[in-house]
């Protein structure tokens, strides 16, 4: 091997982006190429970056979620800390609120050798590399001094049990939480917070009608911007064009729980005229402000976020009149959190599912909560978003919540999609009564394809129509919306506009579609087995305790999400798609399916492998990296990826 081969790589995520497919991808194509990877995972601080940065020739800094200016604001001085034969510096993803275009310089007057403000493929980053590398000697290897080198193994994790939190235990932990940030106080009484939302527009009422009405699916878009005023254009033209519900999207550095921060980029946002974060910071604009979003509306609204710590927001988003609320303790950690324990989430949420119940024992209001079934939204197998989804359902239950919106990300294979959503809401229902509950209401929510989209506009616009044909065949209450330029930039109005027209369209056209009911139903019986034995081993791994049970199974391995960030999850299953482009798992990891389930998967996956040329497992990663860049390369024949 060449020298240039042994050079080492710091490769690491940035400030409270939470994207690791594509950082999962690049470690694994450097460590092929023979580099000296140090990975550092997620959500790093540039102290991080710069500490390790003496142990290699290149430090490979991501920012997905375009705030890489607020991150990066002291890099100047780290960067001259080096000088002269200090690392190469470089930079990538999507740094950039907008298109990107021209933005390279400001992070090249920072210090920057390279920036790279848009999808790049790895083979051109893998040439600039070698290009770069080329009369530069690696550095020495010291493994003593790189204390990080197994911070991403598993890690244990107290757990702490299924608790019912009483009413005096709650009301504790809320003066505490009220007073996490200025605007808090106004969420004080519920009394009054309860008289307000009885008069809102309920997101559960308008989902019954879907459900027992027969009235056409919910065509819900996203959206988030910083300013209240241009907030309530995007949804006044949503509505116009016959929008029955809305979300808006909390920022990152809400999600992050960095108020302070926030409130620095509404002024920015105030200056500029432009909005220079990538939602809406509800918690810096209170109670009023949202207050005032929702009488001028006047449609059912929701919160979605992935925020850390969500109490607070909770508490502002129901005091201010929404009647759904997103998130839960393992679909907002595990894909989402590089060290938050699963204990300390799943109290956390504990506390959201309990206020969402006082409103309902209290006052009888029913808000909705919903789940993020997405995950990391990358080759996630139908199984295992089902199994999350139950799991969080049930232990919203305890807490007295009576709504659920069940999440599932479109992978691609009608078949095996619309087998997934149809799943989701019989075992939940099924699930339910065996509990015996019979006063909960079950949604399903479909997610276009949630993964890197396509950069060719017509391609994404075809995906986008024929993504909600499959959802409304699949019978979803909901469908989460995507736009054309999900690839480029941030949406405006305007190209929101088009992807609810295109999901109209879509929908519409659904009517004359045929389904193929024979493959279905094949397809469902391998999701149920698949589930149950989820399930199983998640309550027997807490002897009957769910929430013991949740640590202790992804602790073994037995819950397991590919391409995830945590270090409390075991990252051994492994996914990839089969001859037709269904998900199936290249590597069970420790997850405990039947010897006949494990054949089945290995079977497809080498019926396709032939077709390639391939062997499965020798060439597991190359499968792996086609299928997730596949679209974004713009190499597939159509949408989806079979009939």
């Amino acid at each position: 091997m060449s020298n240039t081969r042994r050079h080492a790589i710091l490769l690491g995520g940035i400030g409270g982006d939470s994207h690791s497919v594509g950082l999962t991808i690049m470690r694994q194509a450097l460590t092929m190429e023979g580099y000296r990877v140090k990975y550092l995972g997620t959500q790093n601080r540039l102290e991080d970056f710069s500490e390790y940065a003496p142990l290699c020739n290149v430090v490979m800094i991501s920012c997905m979620d375009g705030h890489a200016h607020y991150y990066l604001r002291r890099f100047s001085d780290v960067r001259r800390q080096f000088q002269l034969g200090g690392p190469l510096w470089y930079l990538g993803g999507n740094l950039l609120i907008g298109d990107g275009i021209g933005g390279e310089r400001q992070f090249y007057e920072m210090g920057f050798d390279r920036v790279f403000v848009k999808f790049v493929d790895i083979a051109l980053v893998l040439e600039i590399l070698r290009r770069d590398l080329d009369n530069i000697d690696p550095v020495t290897d010291c493994p003593t001094l790189w204390r990080r080198s197994n911070h991403n193994a598993p890690l244990q994790c107290r757990s702490d049990s299924e608790v019912i939190l009483d009413k005096q235990t709650f009301l504790i932990a809320r003066r505490e939480v009220l007073e996490q940030w200025k605007t808090g106080h106004r969420a004080r009484d519920l009394q009054e917070n309860a008289k307000f939302l009885k008069d809102q527009p309920s997101f559960a009422h308008t989902q019954m009608g879907v459900k027992l009405e027969g009235q056409p699916i919910l065509i819900q878009p996203r959206s988030g911007v910083a300013l209240l005023n241009e907030q309530i254009k995007l949804f006044s033209e949503f509505k116009r064009i016959g929008v029955r519900v809305l979300s808006y999207q909390v920022d990152s550095l809400t999600r992050n729980n960095n108020y302070r921060g926030a409130d620095e980029a509404i002024h920015e946002s105030r200056s500029s005229g432009v909005s220079t974060i990538n939602g809406f910071p509800v918690i810096n604009h209170g109670v009023p402000g949202l207050r005032k979003v929702i009488r001028e509306v006047n449609l059912p609204m929701q919160t979605r976020h992935s925020t850390r710590d969500p109490r607070l927001l909770a508490e502002i988003s129901y005091a201010g009149g929404v009647t759904s609320f997103e998130g839960g303790a393992i679909c907002y950690n595990i894909p989402y959190y590089r060290d938050y324990p699963l204990s300390e989430s799943i109290k956390t949420w504990q506390y959201v599912d309990r206020l969402t119940g006082l409103y309902y024992s209290e006052y009888g209001i029913r808000l909705d909560r919903e789940f993020f079934g997405t995950l990391t939204a990358t080759l996630i197998p139908p199984c295992l978003a089902i199994a999350v989804n139950l799991i969080e359902m049930v232990l919203a239950i305890r807490q007295g919540v009576k709504s659920f919106s069940l999440g599932y990300a479109e992978q691609g294979h009608r078949i095996q999609d619309i087998a997934a959503i149809r799943m989701l809401g019989c075992m939940a229902r099924e699930l339910l009564n065996n509990l015996g509950y019979k006063d909960i209401q079950v949604n399903t929510v479909f997610h276009q394809y949630m993964a890197a989209f396509p950069s060719d506009h017509h391609r994404a616009a075809a995906l986008i129509y024929n993504s909600a044909i499959t959802a409304a065949l699949s019978g979803a209450t909901r469908i989460i919306v995507k736009t054309p330029v999900e690839a480029v930039r941030i949406p405006t109005l305007v190209d929101n506009i088009e992807g609810i027209s295109l999901v109209q369209r879509g929908v519409a056209a659904a009517v004359a579609s045929i389904s193929d009911e024979r493959r279905i139903a094949e397809e469902c019986s391998i999701i149920r087995q698949e589930v149950e034995a989820l399930l199983e081993h998640a309550v027997y791994s807490g002897d009957g305790d769910l929430a013991r049970g949740v640590v202790s199974s992804f602790m073994k391995g037995y819950l397991d999400i590919p391409f995830s960030p945590s270090v409390y999850n075991r990252g051994e299953a492994i996914t990839a798609r089969d001859a037709e482009g269904a998900v199936r798992f290249l590597s069970f990891g420790q997850l405990r399916f039947s010897s006949e389930l494990r054949q089945f998967h290995r079977e497809k996956v080498q019926e396709r492998c032939r077709a390639e040329g391939l062997l499965a497992e020798k060439h597991g990663y190359l499968l792996i990296e086609k299928d997730i860049l596949s679209l974004a390369r713009n190499q597939y024949q159509s949408w989806p990826l079979h009939l």
